[in-house]
C-alpha cells in the first residue's frame, strides 16, 4: 500500500478493520509444512482436525513436538493420540522454549517477509492474503533451503 502527504505532513491510513482474530496452527517437515487458518482462537477440534490432516497429508510415523500451551494437553487431545499411537508419538519442548520451535521461523518469515506492509480492509482478505502467502513459500523454487534454514535456527540453541 502506498500513500502521500504534503511535504513535512505526517501521512495518515484510514482503515476500518474490526480486529478479529485470525490464528494458525502448522505442522513442519524437513521437506515442506502443511498449515491451517482460523477465524477465532485454536480449540481442541480445530487441532484434533488438524492432526487428522497431518495424517492424510505424511505417510509413516509421525513425531509432534508440542509447546507446552494448555491446548495440546488437553483430555480431548491426549485420548486422540493414545488412539492413533501406533501412527503418531508426542514430546514436549522445554518451557519457554519457542527458539527451539521451528514452525515460530516459519511464522517469524511469513509476518516478515510476506505479510510486512499488508493492511487488510477486513478479517476475510487478510485470511485469502495470509493463506496465499504460506502457499507461495511453500511452492518457492528454494523451499528445501527455506524450510531447511527453519530447522537449523531450531538447532542453534
Amino acid at each position: 500500500m502506498r500513500t502521500w502527504a504534503p511535504t513535512g505532513q505526517t501521512p495518515v491510513l484510514e482503515f476500518s478493520f474490526n480486529w478479529q482474530k485470525l490464528s494458525a496452527i502448522a505442522g513442519i517437515t524437513s521437506r515442506s509444512f502443511c498449515f491451517r487458518l482460523h477465524g477465532g482462537a485454536i480449540r481442541t477440534a480445530q487441532v484434533i482436525a488438524f492432526l487428522g490432516q497431518l495424517r492424510r497429508f505424511l505417510p509413516g510415523k509421525i513425531l509432534i513436538i508440542w509447546d507446552r500451551a494448555q491446548i495440546h494437553r488437553s483430555l480431548r487431545v491426549r485420548r486422540y493420540m493414545e488412539t492413533h499411537c501406533e501412527r503418531i508419538a508426542m514430546t514436549y519442548l522445554p518451557a519457554y522454549a519457542p527458539e527451539l520451535n521451528p514452525v515460530e521461523y516459519l511464522w517469524a518469515y511469513w509476518k516478515g517477509h510476506e505479510l510486512a506492509n499488508f493492511c487488510p480492509k477486513d478479517i476475510w482478505q487478510l485470511g485469502h492474503f495470509a493463506s496465499q502467502a504460506l502457499k507461495r513459500i511453500r511452492r518457492k523454487i528454494n523451499r528445501p533451503q527455506l524450510i531447511a534454514a527453519f530447522w537449523k535456527q531450531a538447532e542453534l540453541f
